[in-house]
């Protein structure tokens, strides 16, 4: 009795054993199915399953979080693909707008009956385009080098709370043609920021550039020590940027009337945030009703 017993047991026990196995081996092939048919672009659907053992869905976990990554990685290469051609698009009207007024106005200056005060002009119209195209390329170029993974920065302690007034100072007669005032609030202390002095200048150059351009009232200018943070404030009214999508000012690949200007390549803001990443920091904006905030933060050293 015990012998058969036991035998009984044992058959039961492999009839359960193949039982599994059939069943693992048609899981399998399901799963085999839809790679399959994902790879093949016939569906975006993650695995599902039907017959659940804890291997195989450990299995089918891993693979769905691969489709994840492969779905945001092609995601991806299509933002970039459109920006790339964005950015082509962007770079040659930025550049065949100066090149076109160039020629024009070199085939005018070929005319043997051109007046010497018409000449004149025409010659500081052509030295004014040139100086514009050196500038974008030359804005181009910087952004380029600043980007690339080579490009570093030597950090060290910088008083921001010194260093700032002196950078103004150098706008003041561009504030006045714009009939433009400047309120600058400074802390008391020494404000020291872990930074790159050039970099801190181009950057605060580069914004107020930027408020200059934009601004349609006083620019108020603040700086002061937040936490473990140096944070620099530059604000102003600036109602025809309403229903601009602010982070779009940063993208180097924008292109509207608002940013690039005839007096800037609108590169400025993008160099500005590049440099302060370089710095480990960050470059933000915001508008707040009709004034935008942009808004600078070094780490404090």
């Amino acid at each position: 009795m015990l012998v058969v017993a036991a035998l009984s047991v044992a058959l039961v026990l492999i009839a359960a054993l193949f039982i599994r196995h059939g069943l693992l081996k048609r899981e399998l092939n399901r799963i085999s199915l839809q790679l399959r048919q994902y790879n093949d672009g016939e569906t975006q659907k993650r695995l599902d399953l039907r017959y659940y053992e804890r291997n195989i869905e450990m299995l089918a976990v891993e693979i769905n979080r691969q489709m994840d990554r492969v779905t945001l990685a092609a995601a991806e290469k299509k933002r970039v693909e459109e920006e790339l051609r964005q950015a082509v698009a962007n770079i040659s009207h930025d550049l065949r707008t100066p090149l076109t007024s160039i020629f024009g106005y070199m085939q005018m200056l070929e005319s043997d009956d051109l007046p010497p005060e018409e000449r004149r002009r025409y010659f500081g119209i052509v030295n004014h385009r040139t100086a514009r195209l050196r500038a974008l390329l030359d804005d181009f170029f910087e952004l380029s080098v600043i980007e690339s993974v080579d490009y570093g920065l030597k950090l060290e302690r910088i008083d921001l709370a010194r260093l700032l007034p002196e950078i103004l100072l150098g706008y003041y007669d561009r504030m006045n043609e714009r009939q433009l005032t400047m309120q600058v609030h400074l802390p008391e202390a020494e404000t020291y920021a872990l930074a790159e002095e050039a970099a801190v200048r181009r950057v605060v150059e580069n914004l107020i550039l930027n408020a200059i351009r934009h601004a349609e009232s006083p620019v108020d200018v603040r700086l002061e020590a937040r936490g473990s943070s140096v944070v620099l404030e530059i604000r102003n009214r600036a109602a025809g940027l309403i229903g601009t999508e602010v982070e779009q000012l940063f993208n180097r690949f924008h292109m509207a009337d608002r940013t690039r200007s005839s007096s800037g390549s609108g590169l400025g803001l993008p160099i500005a945030r590049s440099l302060m990443q370089k710095m480990n920091g960050s470059l933000e904006a915001a508008m707040l009703g009709e004034e935008l905030l942009v808004m600078a933060v070094w780490k404090m050293s």
